[in-house]
């Protein structure tokens, strides 16, 4: 029996040594760049074009330093200076790298790939995470490209192709305007008539979405000597040759009745002042004219 037990018992220790130890998972790390200068060459949507179907354009921007796992000096456009930040690992392949959620999706000395991730209480939105940056090394581009970073950054066939396609969709169907990159202009021709662009808020914080002054472009506009006093808030479409067209009305009608009649009134503000008193650049994607929406909110002094 004591022979027995013993048996036994190294019988048990022999299967728990021949039990490997879970191994430790080591994260991602970016130890193995520190001290590369990397410089962002394209930031795309999920389908590789640059534009989304508002026509916002992403615009790759980033310039970087790891100089250690745990920080990276950082290029601001706006401040036009590097800044030190916070390398953050979360968990998987996600940091939060200079407060921008991301994923590593690829690491190498001369290129890393992330993904942009759209974080709401500490919870991944995956339907907005839909952006992605490729980010090559300044030694890489000179020295095995032989080419720039701006040459890199230049909008390619694909982003070309895209833009013409919504083009001539928008002229089929003027619900399908879109932003352009380059805003159409609008200027008074009339002493009767003052325009003023309202301004959004810079955000300086690091977002997935498009500020609201690119896709709906606003102005405020004053008539004097109009035929009565009145104020609309309306959207307009300015197509590819710079004319002004009623769309329809910031303001969600009571009914029916109201709803035509206020549409009456407001096209023919804009056919009776605004295409009179109004000197307008069309908006451009890709030096392309194209229709695209503008919100005007619109008051008439008859005094």
């Amino acid at each position: 029996m004591k022979r027995f037990c013993n048996l036994f018992i190294f019988t048990i220790a022999a299967f728990c040594l021949s039990c490997k130890q879970p191994a430790k998972v080591e994260h991602p790390s970016f130890k193995s760049v520190i001290g590369i200068h990397y410089t962002e060459v394209r930031r795309t949507f999920k389908n590789g074009v640059i534009f989304n179907g508002q026509g916002f354009q992403l615009a790759p921007d980033w310039r970087f330093t790891f100089v250690s796992a745990d920080s990276i000096n950082i290029y601001s456009p706006e401040k036009k200076r590097f800044f030190n930040c916070p390398v953050i690992f979360d968990h998987d392949s996600v940091f939060n790298i200079a407060w921008a959620w991301l994923k590593l999706k690829k690491l190498t000395k001369d290129s890393i790939k992330f993904q942009v991730l759209h974080v709401e209480n500490k919870v991944i939105i995956d339907d907005r995470s839909n952006l992605y940056m490729t980010v090559y090394s300044d030694d890489y581009i000179k020295n095995k490209l032989h080419t720039d970073a701006q040459t890199l950054q230049r909008p390619r066939r694909i982003d070309t192709l895209f833009i013409k396609a919504k083009i001539a969709q928008a002229v089929r169907n003027p619900d399908s305007s879109f932003a352009g990159a380059e805003q159409p202009v609008i200027k008074s021709k009339s002493p009767l008539l003052t325009i003023k662009r309202v301004e959004a808020p810079v955000d300086s914080a690091v977002s997935t979405d498009p500020k609201a002054d690119y896709i709906n472009p606003e102005y405020d506009i004053t008539i004097n000597k109009a035929y009565k006093d009145f104020n609309y808030s309306f959207v307009v479409i300015v197509d590819a040759a710079g004319a002004v067209h009623f769309w329809r009305s910031t303001i969600v009608p009571v009914d029916k009745d109201f709803e035509t009649w206020q549409n009456r009134m407001m096209t023919g503000i804009v056919n009776g002042y605004l295409k009179l008193y109004l000197n307008v650049t069309p908006g451009k994607t890709l030096g392309l004219p194209h229709n695209s929406f503008v919100v005007l909110n619109v008051t008439g002094k008859s005094g």
